[in-house]
């Protein structure tokens, strides 16, 4: 049952006319009123759709909200808190996408969707954890500088005779670099449990898996299988998704202190606001956004082959 505050957002969302799109891995409350909710690549698809509305708020970080509005240029996207950023976005800066263009220039440049626009303006074409692979693959090119997340290049590179190149050295997910060789110990305290983990978990613990998975992935995966319980290493609030679509089903986080700090400070109170006030504001350079839309287009239709 929806409590005021959010009934309050479910009508305050109908009279501006607006769509709240909120990432996996957005607490309960927020769940419970968002129009949709996905993985980087199902956000960026439903992005490129939105045409019948006139605001959009976008719960999630701050690379999300910007591929909204690069694929959106004459809609309104708002974010709730501008400090919802992502370290590992800020890791590859567009200074060190041309410096790595300059060493490698036969080079294609498949950027993960988790950068700044500002990056994504310098590459060829981006990906996601959900489609990476199919990316690299569809390239013409043998050598691919790849970035920022080091453990999704790694990933790729088993998939591929392709080169990949990451840039930069060291680019991580501090959410996913939690999770330790302890999964073992809870494969042997549910042996009849699947365990599911993201491209972006250290190669070892990707080894531990019996699958690895986006979260768009996570959750086909799980209502489609036959097996009763998964033991799920992402962040903590997969899990709660999880929970709510797979009632009949037992769902485990791998850790649960494995939490994205920067997507909790989304609250209902600031998605109120962020209606009511018409604020913040997703605002992208035009010559940075027209640059950067080519590459999530291609992305975009590469993913739909």
């Amino acid at each position: 049952m929806l409590n005021d505050l959010q009934k309050e957002i479910i009508q305050l969302k109908e009279e501006k006319n607006a769509i709240i799109l909120a990432h996996n891995y957005q607490t309960w409350d927020i769940q419970e009123i968002a129009d949709f909710m996905g993985d980087s690549l199902e956000l960026c698809i439903k992005a490129s759709e939105i045409d019948d509305k006139d605001l959009v708020v976008f719960c999630g970080v701050d690379f999300m909200a910007e591929t909204a509005a690069i694929l959106n240029p004459d809609k309104k996207i708002l974010i709730p808190d501008t400090q919802a950023e992502c370290p590992m976005a800020n890791m590859l800066p567009a200074s060190e996408v041309k410096k790595a263009k300059g060493r490698f220039n036969d080079a294609a440049v498949v950027l993960y969707v988790n950068t700044l626009a500002e990056a994504k303006a310098e590459a060829d074409i981006l990906c996601t954890s959900a489609n990476a692979v199919k990316i690299v693959e569809s390239l013409d090119e043998d050598r691919i500088l790849f970035g920022p997340d080091m453990n999704l290049a790694s990933y790729v590179s088993s998939f591929t005779d392709k080169e990949i190149i990451p840039i930069p050295e060291g680019g991580h997910c501090y959410v996913h670099r939690m999770f330790t060789g302890e999964i073992f110990f809870l494969r042997e305290k549910y042996p009849d449990a699947e365990i599911l983990v993201h491209p972006e978990c250290n190669p070892e613990i990707q080894k531990m898996a019996d699958h690895v998975l986006s979260t768009g992935g996570m959750v086909n995966h799980v209502k489609e299988s036959s097996k009763d319980t998964f033991i799920i290493g992402t962040e903590v609030d997969m899990v709660t998704r999880l929970r709510r679509e797979n009632p009949d089903k037992t769902i485990i986080p791998a850790l649960s202190e494995a939490i994205c700090e920067t997507m909790k400070l989304h609250t209902l109170e600031k998605i109120k606001n962020s209606l009511l006030n018409e604020e913040f504001v997703v605002k992208v350079d035009k010559n940075i956004a027209d640059k950067a839309r080519g590459a999530v287009e291609r992305m975009i239709e590469v993913s739909k082959r």
